[in-house]
């Protein structure tokens, strides 16, 4: 959630600043600011909505064209509406301050309470407390903008990550990072500071990530970390990321580029997961648990039926947002945190939870270098390249493939054994499920009349309905929900009615004939039914309003071939009603609040 950038360097920063802004923006869109030192002034502009509409207001103004030091926010709304008073860059009184953030400060109000009396604020937001307070330490102390910073940061309580400048110190940017994601790249003359890895692909492919409870001081020439009162030294880490993977390359949205690379993606992620086969040991253990949140929680869902059906494995799966809250023994336990960003707050907090328990700690992540993956026993790189789009899909089906492949592992089955040559194969069945994209669109168009939806599935289709709901939630806004297809009998059939469509999937497995019977309920009632089936079983779904085909695989396999009918489905619907979906409302890509 929010997106900082700062960049201090003996060029022009103002270069960098703007494109390394909108490579944040999928981080947070309903507002976006910049913050300039030159002159020895401090110069700000910020504006409700996108980012280019932050780049026209600049353009209006006496904005500089020039400056060796700048800080930059691209906002997703906590504390206040959007609104241009709202967006960050936040001052001081004397606009001798400058400061961007992402997270929350828990102690805000009793902060600004304190401070109200000497300070004008002019926004709602907890992040204006953060310049005030740095203002005040600067009075009461010696005047020296790093003690200051210290000194405030010290009293802040929640997560977050900070970046502030200030005109008593020109050249120098202060940055504290709590639970809350942020990384130093390295430039050829000068350093940057961002939230996340991807945004500084073109730019760099050295960084220095910070750790929980450090700041840095970074200038022009050098940076220093410490934490406390000791120096830290910390070598930089090579980043591996394709430009071209974060461009659109032709395509209208990012998703549906995205969703098209992913018979690349299933490829890398096979190949990069048997490369190190014999390397990945395991310790000892007595159970699983899977963990992570939305998309990646359906992902644990299915992971939990390979890991039981192929390794016999005895599995939990838990939200990242609940298992931190429960009283679990973890001791023996080895977990699975399955995140795309490597930043997910709720799932940071439960794997440290869990690890304080004894339990070792397995990352499924697609960003090398993030939290995630460095506080992990082994890490298991979902290879899905930068995703751009807000709604996961290539990093999905990535996740995917890491947790079948780590069920064979576990299973004690080779890697030339018949499951991961079947695998092997995926690929090309997903490429002729994307080859159908017209005659999906044209079904989409008509899901798009309506405002209410069910997802039917059993067995592995089951997660895959649960994921096809939420992808028409994210970025179509029409109402959807899942079940498994035996329990629509026990409530959730009351809703079906012509004006309902519901979406089974339903391909060639052992649970076809029942689900059959469950579609015979809908249908009967009146409900219009999509049936999502293997290829030549069309007949056998006689009375399903639209019926859909995938290539024919095993039926362990049948989830890839059958999520990515219902990510064309989401993302053609948006598309008809005209929908930015890239950045649906209210969301974010990397959700690193609570």
């Amino acid at each position: 959630m929010c997106g900082i950038v700062g960049i201090t360097t003996n060029g022009n920063a103002i270069e960098i600043l703007f494109p390394t802004l909108q490579r944040l923006e999928y981080r947070g869109y309903d507002s976006a600011g910049v913050a300039v030192l030159a002159d020895g002034n401090i110069k700000i502009v910020k504006k409700q909505g996108k980012i280019s509409d932050l780049i026209s207001e600049v353009a209006k103004s006496n904005f500089p064209r020039y400056a060796k030091v700048v800080i930059g926010h691209t906002r997703w709304a906590t504390h206040g509406a959007p609104s241009d008073e709202n967006a960050h860059p936040h001052s001081d009184c004397k606009s001798k301050i400058a400061v961007v953030h992402n997270g929350i400060i828990e102690n805000y109000l009793e902060l600004k309470r304190r401070l109200i009396p000497k300070h004008n604020f002019r926004s709602e937001t907890d992040t204006e407390v953060i310049a005030h307070l740095i203002e005040e330490n600067l009075e009461l102390g010696s005047g020296d903008f790093e003690s200051a910073f210290l000194n405030s940061v010290s009293q802040l309580e929640g997560a977050f990550a900070i970046a502030a400048i200030t005109s008593y110190a020109s050249g120098k940017i202060m940055c504290a990072r709590r639970k809350a994601p942020l990384v130093i790249g390295m430039l050829n003359s000068g350093f940057v500071v961002s939230s996340d890895v991807p945004s500084l692909i073109p730019i760099t492919d050295k960084i220095v990530p910070l750790e929980d409870g450090e700041i840095a001081i970074i200038e022009p020439n050098n940076f220093t970390i410490r934490k406390g009162e000791v120096l830290v030294k910390r070598e930089a880490v090579s980043i591996a990321l394709d430009v071209q993977k974060a461009e659109k390359g032709g395509y209208k949205y990012f998703m549906q580029k995205e969703i098209f690379e992913q018979p690349k993606v299933v490829e890398d992620t096979i190949s990069a997961f048997l490369s190190q086969w014999d390397e990945i040991a395991f310790p000892p253990y007595k159970k699983i648990i899977v963990t992570a949140c939305g998309t990646s929680y359906h992902a644990g869902l299915l992971g939990k039926l390979w890991l039981e059906t192929i390794a016999k494995e005895n599995v939990e799966v838990d939200y990242a947002s609940e298992l931190r809250y429960k009283d679990k023994d973890f001791s023996d336990s080895l977990v699975v945190a399955i995140s795309q960003s490597g930043e997910t707050a709720d799932t940071l907090e439960s794997v440290r939870i869990a690890k304080e328990g004894g339990a070792k700690l397995v990352a499924v992540v697609n960003i090398l270098g993030s939290t995630l993956s460095r506080e992990a026993d082994i890490v298991l790189h979902t290879n899905a390249g930068p995703e751009i789009g807000v709604a996961a899909t290539k990093t999905f089906i990535s996740q995917l493939t890491v947790l079948f492949l780590l069920s064979l592992k576990l299973g004690g089955l080779r890697k030339d054994s018949h499951l991961v040559s079947e695998l092997r194969r995926i690929s090309e069945k997903i490429d002729k499920v994307l080859r159908k994209a017209d005659s999906i669109e044209s079904v989409a168009k008509e899901v798009a009349e309506f405002r209410n939806a069910l997802y039917l599935g059993r067995w592995v289709s089951f997660p895959v309905s649960l994921e096809g709901a939420l992808k028409l939630k994210e970025i179509a806004y029409i109402h959807a929900e899942a079940y498994p297809s035996g329990e629509m009998k026990h409530g959730p059939l009351a809703l079906v009615s012509p004006e309902m469509v519901a979406v089974f999937v339903m391909p060639k497995d052992r649970v076809f004939k029942k689900n059959i019977s469950n579609l015979k309920e809908v249908t009967a009632r009146g409900g219009k039914a999509i049936s999502v089936v293997t290829e030549g079983m069309d007949k056998e779904v006689e009375g399903s309003w639209r019926v859909l085909q995938t290539p024919e695989t095993l039926e362990i396999l049948t989830p890839f071939v059958t999520t990515p009918v219902l990510q064309l489905l989401a993302y053609y619907a948006a598309d008809y009603l005209g929908y930015n979906i890239d950045q649906p409302r209210n969301l974010a890509k990397s959700v690193t609040v609570e």
